[in-house]
Order: C-alpha cells, then structure tokens, then sequence
C-alpha cells in the first residue's frame, strides 16, 4: 500500500509542503522584485525584510531549522536594522526621490540576468553529482552546520562580523555634520529687522 502511494507521488501530485514551498517562493520572488524596482529607500527595506523572511521560512520548510534562525537573526534582525539606522542618520529621503533612480535600468537588468545565470550554472554544476544520505543525520541540523561553519567557514563567518562592524562605523560617521558654529568671543548674527538703525 505504502509503496503504491510511493510511486503515485510525482510532481504531478505535489505533497503540502512542496506546494507551501513554491507559494513561500512565489511570494518571496515577488518581494524582492518590489525591492528592487521601488523609488522610495525606505520601502525598499521594508520589502527586504519580507524577501528575507520569505528566505527563512523556505530553509524551515527544508527543515533546516539552524540556518532559517540565523537568517532572521543576523539578516533580518542586524542587517536590515543596520540599512534602516543608516537611512535615518544619513537623513536620506522617505518618499520618491529622483536620485534614487540612475536611469540604468537596462544595464542593471542586463547584469542581473548575467548575475543569476551564472549562479544557477555554478551550482547546478557543483551539486549534479552530489547526493544526500537521508538515513544519516539531517544537513541542516544544529550540529553538522556548526561543525561545518566553525570547521571550514570560520574565516568568512568572521570576516561578515568585521563588515558589519565597519559598515555601522560607516553609518556613524556619515550621520555626523560638522556644524559651524560662532567664533569664540563673537556672539552669534542675529536677524536684523527692518526699520532699526
């Protein structure tokens, strides 16, 4: 019975997650477009946000439940938090704003197709011969992705920590404007009305 249900499912009978996967991605994808064709900077944070959290819960649907918690801490909850903080201290413009717009969408367009394509071909070349062994321990648990992260990844995972903090520094120092304020001993200019002599 249980290897008759077996053999009917294919992909033209898709389980409930499998279907939760592809609206979660559909919905994600659609995020993300909005990002990155919005005016308004703010929005575009906002809609990482959801492309990120969209991200999230597909690795939990993949029962990878370490890397879908580290994907809301560190980049849902530092890295977008950072880009907001940014937005507010460099007092960039909430609404639409032209200089926000370079005019090169073609060429953008044209680089990000060249981007993602060349992404697919490097992974699908690099897992096609890959298999997992499902009776092991699961790829996405705990252990195996700290034993790989702090036995072979330890060097990126530090270097991302030292970004973070430069682009934070970043957004400090650009926050500050030297203000010119009155010489010593000069009291500051007042306005002159008009009519006094």
């Amino acid at each position: 019975m249980m290897l008759a249900a077996a053999a009917t499912h294919g992909f033209l009978s898709p389980t409930g997650v499998e279907i939760a996967f592809l609206l979660v991605g559909i919905a994600t994808l659609g995020a993300a477009l909005i990002m990155v064709t919005t005016r308004q900077l703010v929005h575009a944070a906002l809609w990482l946000v959801v492309a990120l959290g969209g991200l999230a819960v597909e690795y939990l649907l993949l029962t990878a439940e370490f890397i879908a918690w580290v994907q809301v801490l560190i980049y849902v909850g530092s890295v977008v938090v950072l880009l907001l903080f940014g937005l507010m201290l460099t007092k960039a413009p909430i609404g639409r704003s032209p200089d926000a717009d370079s005019g090169n969408r073609w060429v953008a367009l044209a680089v990000a197709v060249a981007a993602a394509a060349s992404l697919v071909w490097v992974v699908v070349d690099a897992f096609r011969t890959t298999w997992i062994d499902l009776d092991g321990p699961a790829q996405g648990s705990t252990k195996v992705s700290g034993e790989i992260l702090f036995r072979h990844w330890v060097l990126p995972f530090e270097a991302l920590s030292v970004l973070l903090l430069a682009a934070l520094i970043g957004a400090i120092v650009l926050s500050r404007r030297d203000k010119e304020g009155p010489a010593p001993g000069r009291p500051a200019d007042r306005p002159v009305r008009e009519g006094n002599s």
